[in-house]
């Protein structure tokens, strides 16, 4: 499997000076870039076996160097020359006090170090502070249907009602029948995925944070808070669950990287708002497994992929919300709030991007563009649609195929 997006992203951060940093869901392929694609380009550039220092720490034949003065200390050993040492680490959190371990790394001056790890500390947003400002993350999503497509055999219209089913997890391109990929991502999930969080986070009530995740994957792409959530409980469960009790399950979820969260931004008034928001699962065959494939809206599910492929290509994604002023028959104003689906921010640059399925008509279409109309800004305006050609409307909005987006990285600029 190719996965030349993120390689490129691991080489450029070569010899920066820094401990570079692979974050990510569970089973996403952390462990095969590190140690499949990136071992293969250091090898295939010259660099020899032996100045190369990789250690699979979850291997129970290296269980001894899950003492930090044992890892240290052979690592140190390791180095005999003044060459360039690559340090590859899959799981260090397994060391005890890694980050001091890791931290004395970076008073090697020909070493360069590169770790995954899968404990809270490795998933969360957080962990580049454990190295004082001297850690470089890779984020790694699981596959985005470009990379879905590579050695994909069928027609992209069958690729796409597969993918948007079982999601991008690399494994599944070694499970050919349905019912098997199925059951897999349903074991993985309470096997792997919730026990983790549940274990990580000594939750007292599974019971109510296995539910929380049943209503957050049933409304995938809603607006939502803790409050609301909390009266959910209430009113269906009749159960009281403090609305920081569900905040903190939300921040579990986000922290196992999970879900993602996507806050409300007014445009206009160019600032954040707080609450309501979006959550969007990383993976959307999870979401599926999740509800055990009963709940397969296409309208939804669409718009997570678009999500997660836009954060994935590197943009800061917000929920946009237009504040307007509308007259009504009775020449009464009232104010009115319209909603972009995204707004996709990377460095300088902003894109609106809008998700909707389908445009039968034209009034769909300007039901759709009315907000983008409306920001008051001359930012690019993207309209994307799964079943209508890629053209540019009268209004001169961007109207983009799903799949022509999907393909192409460089969609948007089109």
């Amino acid at each position: 499997m190719n996965r030349a997006a993120y390689l490129e992203q691991v080489i450029r951060k070569m010899h920066n000076g820094m401990i570079k940093v692979v974050t990510g869901l569970r089973r996403v392929g952390k462990t095969y870039l590190l140690f499949t694609l990136f071992y293969d380009y250091l090898r295939g550039t010259g660099v020899a076996e032996d100045h190369i220092i990789h250690l699979a720490l979850d291997d129970r034949a290296n269980k001894e160097f899950r003492n930090p003065d044992t890892l240290y200390n052979y690592v140190r050993a390791r180095i005999t020359d003044e060459k360039m040492y690559y340090v590859l680490l899959d799981e260090v959190q397994l060391v005890d006090e890694f980050e001091d371990v890791l931290n004395g790394f970076l008073h090697i001056p020909n070493a360069d170090t590169y770790v995954t790890g899968s404990n809270a500390k490795f998933l969360s947003k957080d962990i580049i502070t454990e190295f004082r400002g001297r850690g470089d993350q890779i984020h790694l999503y699981p596959l985005s249907f470009s990379e879905f497509l590579q050695d994909y055999e069928g027609s992209e219209e069958a690729a796409w009602r597969e993918y948007s089913l079982y999601g991008g997890l690399p494994k599944l391109r070694a499970i050919s029948d349905e019912r098997d990929k199925a059951a897999y991502l349903e074991s993985i999930f309470s096997e792997t995925y919730l026990k983790d969080i549940l274990e990580r986070n000594d939750v007292r009530n599974p019971s109510e944070l296995s539910e929380l995740l049943d209503y957050v994957a049933s409304s995938v792409g809603g607006l939502s808070n803790p409050k609301k959530l909390s009266d959910t409980f209430k009113s269906v469960k009749q159960v009281s669950v403090h609305p920081d009790t569900i905040k903190s399950y939300l921040d579990y979820f986000e922290d196992s990287f999970l879900i993602s969260r996507a806050v409300r931004y007014d445009i206009k008034g160019k600032r954040y708002i707080n609450t309501p928001c979006k959550y969007y699962f990383t993976d959307v065959g999870l979401r599926n497994a999740r509800l055990h494939f009963r709940q397969y809206e296409e309208t939804h599910i669409m718009e997570n992929v678009i999500y997660n492929e836009l954060c994935a290509r590197g943009y800061a994604v917000d929920v946009g919300v237009v504040e307007v002023t509308e007259q009504t028959a009775e020449s009464k104003k009232t104010q009115k709030q319209l909603e972009v689906d995204f707004v996709c921010n990377r460095g300088s640059s902003r894109v609106y991007v809008q998700s909707a399925l389908s445009i039968p008509d034209a009034q769909k279409e300007r039901q759709e563009q009315r907000p983008l109309e409306r920001t008051g800004d001359s930012f690019k305006k993207i309209i994307i649609a799964k079943d209508i050609p890629t053209h540019y409307n009268d209004s001169g909005i961007l109207i983009l195929n799903l799949l022509d987006f999907l393909r192409n990285a460089d969609s948007l600029n089109g």
